[in-house]
């Protein structure tokens, strides 16, 4: 699902839509009309994709360790070794 942005399209709106706000909406949902906190009017504005190329998207094990996360890599059906973070060394299928 899309992030999408809306701002308003009469001045001055209300303080959740004067600087914008974001909405993840499904592809099918209509586009919104109007604010969700003043019921003013907005639009849908047109923003840019991140992109990543490379390898730059990956975590470092020291990252995702501070950030609390823990990572696991398959070594079998089923197997899974721990690589970074806290928790069991090894998780299998019958665990």
């Amino acid at each position: 699902m899309p992030f999408y942005e809306y701002i308003t399209v009469a001045e001055p709106g209300c303080e959740h839509c004067r600087d914008g706000f974001t909405v993840l909406q499904k592809l099918r949902d209509p586009v919104l009309g109007s604010c969700p906190s003043c019921g003013g009017p907005v639009r849908r504005q047109i923003s840019p994709p991140n992109v990543v190329s490379g390898k730059a998207h990956m975590l470092k094990t020291s990252s995702i360790e501070q950030a609390g996360f823990t990572q696991y890599r398959k070594i079998g059906k089923g197997v899974y070794e721990k690589t970074a973070g806290k928790g069991p060394g090894v998780i299998g299928a019958d665990d």
